[in-house]
């Protein structure tokens, strides 16, 4: 688990100054996915593995970045930023610093150290929250203090317009402002937003496949283009539909016959997710755990079978759960192609579940899996001692 006082002592040695640090989360998305960018609903909670990001003054006009995870050190002139992306992962904190001298801040020389537990490439939003904890880290340096949906605004921005990854607002939005044991219904058309309680007697067992994918990749992006493509062709007869928000099932029974067949299938999936996400937030808030299980067991048929953005890994996980003492409800996370499926278990089965379940996928498709014990904390902050 990540460790503020190493972190600090590492940034010390390192550049000889005490650093201020800040602690940003990483996420699971219990359920809704890619409704983001359909100005949907979505329910992430945070997760208490995250970056840590401490920071330091310099004077000599340079921006020092180091990444403990990597070992390595990159250098830039503040005042003379990149213009692009270099497919590194420098690219995420030099966006989040490229936004906000977009946005007319003066940035001036400074060291920031990183470092996190989030895995990456998994699903469980690693950049984002590399995005938010050097968001919080420089604005407190230059004395700005942005509301938490201005922070997830801009480093999804940095995230959009720098790094190339056409993402949604869930990832920056939920490590920006996530409850501790709470998962959060968000809105993603105006951004409000309403807590779903977790019980405490429930765990979020984070399974990852090991099976690795980039939301910057073509596959994400083919799947957006065809989530437009049917709007588009319901605005035609219904032009107040922006996006697959405004749709509903029965728009697609009348007009799917324009779309190409992977359009009408990724419109069935974002329109039934919404519905379902919000039916799982009021499942959370009246205790109706079963209704939860059967909603996410839902979501994940329609993810693999509509959406098409599962993959042998993720389906055998997840099947691989199923009757594993202690289970509500199990499903894909994230933006699929791979990472982590999230299953909600009985916290007095967790353990259990969690080796049985790493045991079984391991006999099934020949991987060791990551499996992580995790709860839903609270959102980026800073951290004084």
């Amino acid at each position: 688990m990540h460790d503020p006082a190493a972190l600090r002592a590492k940034h010390l040695a390192r550049f000889g100054t005490e650093p201020a640090v800040f602690v940003a989360p990483g996420r699971v998305n219990l359920i809704g996915e890619h409704t983001d960018y359909a100005e949907g609903f979505v329910m992430p909670a945070a997760i208490d593995f995250a970056t840590l990001a401490g920071i330091s003054p310099r004077s000599d006009g340079k921006i020092v970045l180091y990444a403990e995870n990597f070992s390595e050190e990159r250098t830039f002139n503040a005042t003379a930023l990149p213009a692009k992306a270099s497919k590194h992962w420098s690219d995420y904190p030099l966006g989040v610093v490229a936004i906000l001298a977009g946005e007319g801040q003066r940035i001036p020389g400074f060291s920031l150290t990183l470092w996190g537990d989030v895995p990456l490439a998994s699903g469980l939003s690693s950049s984002a929250s590399v995005e938010v904890a050097t968001l919080l880290a420089v604005t407190s340096l230059i004395g700005v203090n942005y509301p938490g949906p201005v922070v997830a605004r801009l480093c999804q921005r940095a995230e959009n317009e720098f790094v190339g990854a056409n993402c949604g607002i869930m990832d920056q939005f939920i490590s920006a402002n996530g409850a501790e044991n709470n998962a959060l219904l968000l809105d993603c058309r105006d951004l409000s937003f309403k807590l779903a309680p977790i019980p405490p007697g429930v765990a979020l067992v984070i399974a990852n496949t090991m099976v690795k994918h980039s939301v910057a990749g073509g596959e994400y992006t083919s799947r957006r283009a065809q989530v437009e493509e049917a709007a588009a062709v319901i605005a035609r007869h219904r032009p107040e539909v922006r996006f697959l928000r405004d749709a509903t099932l029965d728009d697609l029974a009348r007009w799917g016959g324009e779309m190409s067949p992977n359009a009408l299938k990724r419109a069935r999936h974002v329109i039934s997710e919404n519905l379902r996400t919000v039916a799982a937030a009021d499942a959370l808030i009246h205790h109706d755990l079963d209704e939860l299980g059967r909603l996410m067991a839902e979501a994940h048929l329609s993810y693999s079978r509509d959406f098409e953005a599962s993959c042998v890994e993720a389906d055998a996980m997840v099947a691989l759960a199923q009757g594993l003492p202690g289970l509500i409800g199990a499903r894909l996370t994230g933006g699929g192609f791979g990472g982590c499926t999230i299953n909600l278990v009985e916290r007095e089965h967790a353990a259990a579940f969690s080796e049985e379940l790493s045991a079984r996928y391991a006999t099934e498709t020949g991987i060791v899996p990551q499996i992580l014990i995790c709860h839903a904390s609270s959102g980026a902050h800073k951290i004084n001692q």
